[in-house]
């Protein structure tokens, strides 16, 4: 069975907190333990604050959509922008001893290492979709 959990809001930082409200909802209900739920709000406060920051460019007008999907053991969250867009692989690397007091590319690396997955395409109406997934452990991985 699939869940689906849809929610838009405009650009503004004061907003995150209930994004990441309903990021606990979620994981609560998809029954992730409290370790990944903490991880998997923190990668999606990021990826909206990224968008809010760099996508929208703090234009309260235009909007952040979130969409969470539940389905098989596995949460796959969608955050999207309307901005011009940008190419990840033109970050700095933060753990270069060059960059380790620069914040750029601090909220991705933190994304690519709290969540299984993360990409990132163009939405065909305008702006980056950030997709981002985490499996569920099971009994046997949490032992290991």
């Amino acid at each position: 069975m699939t869940e689906t959990v849809e929610v838009s809001i405009n650009s503004k930082f004061e907003l995150v907190d209930k994004v990441s409200s309903l990021t606990r909802s979620v994981t609560a209900k998809a029954t992730f333990d409290d370790d990944a739920s903490e991880w998997i709000d923190l990668a999606v406060r990021e990826a909206v604050i990224n968008a809010i920051k760099h996508g929208n460019k703090n234009f309260e007008a235009k909007p952040v959509d979130v969409k969470f999907v539940v389905e098989d053991g596995q949460l796959t969250v969608y955050v999207r922008d309307r901005g011009q867009g940008f190419d990840p692989s033109q970050l700095p690397d933060c753990l270069d001893p060059q960059n380790l007091l620069n914040p750029a590319g601090r909220g991705i690396f933190f994304m690519r290492t709290f969540m299984d997955e993360v990409e990132y395409s163009t939405h065909p109406e305008g702006g980056v979709v950030v997709r981002m997934s985490k499996r569920k452990q099971t009994e046997r991985e949490k032992e290991s």
